[in-house]
């Protein structure tokens, strides 16, 4: 379990390591959050874009685990950042949770898209239409339904370091954590001790890297689990690579999110959380590709990442 902090020291809390992730494959969702429950998860992760949410409550009722046993993450979209936009969005995705609060609750981007019920706003050509919110106005609501109590703790996914810096400078409530892209090619490590500096907690989101087919650019190059560092290390514990990159995250005192809705992987997964050695970390560190697999600016029409690792 580790620790995350929603800025009040009496009010810090636990969060398992390893969560679930429930992006893509939503017709597959309720029984592999079931089939994840059962196996032993307690923190799961969706968001509004991936509209996961009702099978996430379908699958949490058939698991029979009680609501206050698990830790539920959903994220607020894009179309939803002006700030009168905030606390209905966060009530519609309550409603499809089935649940009266939020363990936490992150703005997905730090890009706005325009007013629309539409999550793709889209012009005539076919183009993102985006916002004109700043993301410290979405911010200061999301701080209003943290107040409330419809979430536990709120946090962010996808800032810059410099877009960080501004918000912790104009903001009150400090995110509790940040989602990122991050895994043994994309380590980030002068980003990741400043979020210890703040006492931000980070998620890692693909700690597969490429494994996912959705990144095209992870397509022309071995896979990141099969890297020969990761695989050599995992046979010392009957591991595999895979296991191998969720236990690095893990160890760095992160939680990481893999996401699957095949039973065996499911479980296979969950058993990332073991210890590694100070030298098989230090050889994990010596394959930092600085790859980055995840960046949509080009349709989003934000620049994101611009002061990160892994920007082209």
């Amino acid at each position: 379990m580790l620790l995350i902090d929603d800025g009040e020291p009496a009010l810090t809390y636990s969060v398992a390591a390893v969560g679930f992730g429930t992006w893509q494959d939503a017709d597959a969702q309720e029984a592999a959050v079931t089939e994840a429950l059962k196996a032993g998860y307690r923190h799961i992760d969706t968001a509004r874009i991936y509209g996961t949410e009702p099978a996430v409550a379908r699958g949490i009722k058939s698991s029979g685990v009680p609501r206050e046993q698990i830790f539920i993450t959903t994220k607020l979209w894009n179309n939803s950042h002006h700030p009168d936009d905030v606390e209905p969005a966060i009530d519609a995705s309550l409603k499809d949770l089935q649940t009266d609060y939020l363990d936490l609750y992150l703005m997905h981007w730090p890009a706005p898209f325009a007013r629309s019920d539409t999550l793709m706003p889209r012009d005539d050509n076919g183009k993102i239409r985006t916002g004109d919110t700043d993301y410290i106005d979405t911010w200061k609501a999301m701080e209003k339904v943290y107040k409330k109590g419809k979430a536990r703790a709120i946090g962010i996914s996808n800032f810059s370091k410099a877009e960080l810096e501004r918000l912790l400078k104009e903001t009150e409530v400090v995110p509790a954590a940040h989602q990122i892209e991050l895994h043994p090619w994309l380590q980030q490590k002068s980003f990741t001790d400043f979020h210890k500096q703040k006492g931000i907690h980070i998620q890692q989101y693909s700690p597969f890297g490429n494994q996912n087919e959705i990144y095209d650019s992870g397509k022309s190059m071995g896979k990141l689990i099969e890297d020969p560092v990761l695989v050599d290390i995992g046979k010392k514990y009957g591991k595999n690579g895979a296991q191998v990159a969720l236990a690095w995250g893990i160890q760095s005192g992160h939680s990481v999110l893999p996401k699957s809705k095949t039973p065996s992987r499911i479980k296979d997964n969950l058993e990332g959380d073991f210890k590694l050695e100070p030298a098989e970390l230090e050889k994990i560190s010596a394959i930092d590709k600085k790859l980055r697999f995840n960046d949509p600016s080009g349709n989003f029409g934000w620049n994101f990442y611009t002061d990160l690792e892994g920007k082209k």
